[in-house]
């Protein structure tokens, strides 16, 4: 039986994954400050304010600091000769296989946070789906797409 998958991304991923969860807990903010307007407008009820303020951090806590946290820790992946394994997941860990044969073809993308800290997301394009392994530094992001891409084309070959 193969065991879990060894690689793990850049830990620089973590911070990515925190600034995502500032922007989305900013929507939030905009929201729960909307609700606490508009109580104090109207009088409304009180816990209005409580449950609004409640909300913000609660999202605030999973969203920056407890999500990113987890799904670094559980980000996994290895490139074998014959497959690319991928584990990820935050309570529902998630591993996939993907044959070297079904591979066609494998790209980087990088976003402006991304590039602000040096790291790219592999797409691994299939015919049936597109698999990511997300915020690797580039030197390895670079490296891996090459690597992939070879490796694609020899098991392609032994076909």
């Amino acid at each position: 039986m193969i065991g879990e998958p060894q690689k793990k991304i850049s830990p620089k991923a973590l911070k990515v994954w925190k600034i995502y969860g500032v922007f989305e807990t900013l929507i939030v903010t905009v929201v729960a400050a909307g609700a606490i307007v508009l109580t104090v407008l109207f009088d409304w009820p009180q816990w209005i304010i409580a449950v609004a303020i409640g909300i913000f951090i609660l999202f605030t806590y999973l969203f920056v600091f407890f999500i990113p946290t987890i799904k670094w820790k559980r980000w996994r992946y290895e490139v074998r000769e014959q497959e690319i394994e991928l584990q990820r997941g935050i309570f529902i860990v998630k591993r996939t296989l993907v044959p070297m044969v079904r591979v066609q073809h494998v790209d980087t993308v990088q976003g402006p946070i991304l590039k602000k800290y040096q790291l790219a997301t592999i797409t691994i394009s299939t015919a049936a789906t597109v698999h990511e392994i997300p915020a690797l530094d580039m030197e390895e992001a670079d490296g891996l797409r090459s690597s992939i891409s070879q490796l694609a084309r020899v098991a392609e070959d032994d076909v």
